[in-house]
């Protein structure tokens, strides 16, 4: 037994290389320097999250080693870009980093324009012969950047938002302006995991689709509400249960909505040598999608202009077209529709568990706000709607073995419940979580 006990131990302790252990002294050492500076204002929750939150970051640069040149990254820009406000927010338009590069919004303008470009070359690589390969390294690796710049974007607003005053400050995830920079990230990341996990890079231009789609609502959304102002917490979120709640949730809409855009490959894959084109359901329906956002935004396109959700339906037209003729050779390149189905089932799984922690701590957090556990809010509603849906796509998947056509029309459906309970319900409907309209 105790043979046993030490083989096993060995073979843990051999998995570390020496970086692994620099990583963790790294995490550790900031760790320490945030208790040591701001303990003081933390209560008694937000200690243990700080531990956790160590404790996690290290077990994740293990698993996935690539995640701690990323966050040693993120980390060194961040505190680049703290040490040179020196205190002082006017600084953003002095400092030159801080001007075109490390401010909360310039980090994530490069963010959008970085995610914009990966979608390009993913694509490029689908009709770039010989140089397609190639396309997809340079997609993937902008995707990175992206993902670096929204990671620093964020800490630094949590910076800034300390210096417009005590009580202002708060970790950004509160309006929709942050939530939507979480979802880009946190998608992508998790897509880039399952490229490297699996070998492919060819998903990244559908799952980067839905990416770019929330960079440009992102983008709109700033526009018209000056959405990128750092505004002091409401009432309502003026608690330790968003620095959970929130993050958790959002993991469960970017892994369902990276299973939906999964999903359509492989319905493009199956579809492919289809030559009546009214049987291309797939892709009408991504043109029907598509332009249903300017309709719903109708009220609100005056506001804009009218010129950018032209520009959006010009390029959803020309991404749908693109897509129908040139579906066979999308097809050929994708990976075997047993990768495919794959993908779909762990970030259906992922998410559902993420979703399912959410909600429970959504509803410790409603009782400790309001009083209660659950008030059928139309929001806490959708949210059961959501979770049901994927229950039972998970239940029929163990229980049934769903695969194949149903299983990926079922994923490609969940992201429309998904997307109605993430904005739709902020847009048409009202109730205890109005701060989040739009």
């Amino acid at each position: 037994m105790n043979t046993t006990t030490l083989t096993l131990h060995e073979s843990w302790f051999s998995r570390r290389n020496l970086f692994d252990w620099v990583f963790a002294a790294l995490v550790l050492a900031g760790g320490l320097f945030a208790f040591a500076r701001y303990a003081g204002a933390m209560d008694s929750y937000e200690k243990p999250i700080l531990a956790a939150a160590m404790i996690a970051v290290t077990a994740i640069g293990w698993f996935w080693r690539p995640l701690r040149v990323l966050a040693i990254v993120v980390a060194a820009a961040s505190l680049l870009a703290i040490s040179s406000y020196q205190g002082d927010l006017a600084r953003a338009d002095t400092v030159f980093w801080l001007k075109y590069f490390l401010s909360s919004q310039s980090a994530i303008l490069w963010m959008s324009v970085l995610f914009f470009m990966s979608t390009l070359f993913y694509w490029f690589g689908f009709f770039g012969g010989k140089q397609g390969d190639t396309f997809d390294l340079i997609g993937s690796r902008l995707a990175w950047a992206a993902v670096a710049m929204a990671l620093v974007g964020t800490m630094v607003r949590w910076y800034e938002s300390h210096l417009l005053g005590p009580d202002i400050g708060h970790i950004p995830v509160s309006n929709l302006y942050e939530v939507f920079v979480l979802f880009c990230w946190l998608t992508t990341a998790f897509y880039l995991y399952f490229e490297s996990r699996y070998g492919t890079r060819t998903l990244g231009a559908f799952v980067m689709l839905v990416v770019s789609a929330a960079v440009g609502f992102l983008l709109w959304y700033t526009l018209v509400r000056n959405a990128h102002e750092i505004q002091p917490l409401v009432p309502a979120l003026q608690s330790w249960w968003m620095k959970l709640h929130v993050p958790a949730n959002f993991i469960g809409y970017g892994t369902f909505a990276l299973a939906a855009m999964v999903a359509f490959a492989y319905l493009i894959k199956e579809q492919a040598q289809e030559t009546r084109w009214y049987k291309l359901t797939p892709i009408w329906l991504l043109g029907v999608a598509l332009c249903f956002v300017p309709v719903a935004f109708r009220q609100r396109v005056q506001e804009a202009g009218g010129s950018y959700w032209v520009i959006y339906a010009g390029i959803s037209a020309l991404i749908a077209a693109g897509i129908l003729l040139g579906r066979r050779r999308i097809a050929a390149r994708l990976p075997a529709n047993e990768v495919l189905d794959d993908v779909m089932y762990k970030s259906i799984t992922v998410g559902f568990a993420f979703f399912t922690i959410a909600t429970v701590l959504g509803a410790l957090w409603a009782a400790d706000a309001w009083g209660g556990y659950w008030s059928w809010d139309p929001k806490e509603t959708w949210a059961l709607i959501v979770w049901l849906n994927y229950a039972a796509w998970l239940h029929m998947r163990l229980v049934k073995g769903l695969r194949g056509t149903v299983a990926a029309w079922w994923a490609l459906g969940g992201l429309a419940v998904t997307t109605f309970a993430f904005l739709g319900v902020n847009m048409f409907l009202s109730g205890l979580h109005s701060y989040g309209t739009l």
